[in-house]
């Protein structure tokens, strides 16, 4: 690691990244890292670049430019090492309505190769850690919005990673469960030392984080420590000082 003590090299670290749709940039050389254990929100104005950046971390889209480590494997040359450090809560709901909170949960800790003993063992402490205990049986169709993006936490964490990447998570979820669910990453990265990248356009969801990163028009406006942003911008509320690094997006189409 070139005298860097392994403790302290990055869980993910995204150099350079580059993409472009149509020829339309939507990130524009961005670097990202995420230490052991930190909770970074990625905040950033609705066509930023966040979408896309997460699309590129998860391995759904490759960049045009820039490399992608998780764990220190290479995203691009060795994917399946680099996908099982990650769990995902994507932006839209990947959950079957039709299936039990128990039949999708165990479908993925299949793909993963859990044993059924340790997967259900996983499963039963996750919902339990969420306010869901006797829950599994219930079809996911029967569970309010706050409740299945809980399921899908439950979900992504069941092969225990070291990153977990949470996708605008808290979309259409009232502010009770959007503070519920922050809550409840919170608690995961305290007792499993989870390194957290929340993505958010929502100025409230980022007070907690250990760092914060602004992303703008395809480029990163600022990171560091929420108290570092304020003081970089002479704002004294954090929503002033988004508006001063992002203002007024100019429309576009």
């Amino acid at each position: 690691m070139s005298g860097m003590h392994m403790a302290d090299a990055p869980v993910l670290q995204a150099t350079g990244l580059v993409k472009a749709y149509n020829g339309k940039p939507a990130l524009r050389g961005v670097d990202l890292r995420l230490q052991p254990g930190e909770l970074v929100a990625l905040l950033g104005p609705n066509g930023a670049g966040k979408s896309t950046l997460m699309q590129l971390l998860t391995g759904l889209f490759v960049p045009d430019e820039g490399r992608i480590e998780v764990l220190g494997h290479d995203l691009r040359h060795d994917a399946p090492r680099a996908l099982a450090g990650l769990g995902v809560v994507f932006q839209q709901m990947a959950l079957d309505l039709d299936l039990s909170v128990r039949a999708n949960l165990l479908f993925h800790a299949d793909l993963h190769g859990l044993p059924r003993r340790l997967a259900l063992e996983r499963m039963a402490q996750g919902l339990a850690a969420l306010g869901m205990e006797g829950q599994l049986a219930h079809p996911v169709r029967t569970l309010s919005g706050g409740n299945r993006r809980k399921v899908e936490l439950v979900r992504a964490m069941l092969h225990r990673p070291r990153v977990l990447l949470m996708d605008e998570a808290t979309v259409g979820l009232d502010p009770a469960s959007r503070q519920q669910l922050l809550q409840a990453v919170q608690a995961l990265q305290r007792d499993t030392g989870v390194a957290t990248l929340w993505a958010t356009h929502l100025v409230d969801e980022v007070e907690g984080a250990d760092r914060v990163v602004v992303l703008h028009q395809g480029l990163v406006r600022f990171d560091g420590a929420v108290d570092a942003l304020l003081a970089a911008t002479g704002a004294d509320r954090l929503e002033a000082a988004f508006l001063q690094l992002t203002g007024p997006a100019p429309r576009i189409g």
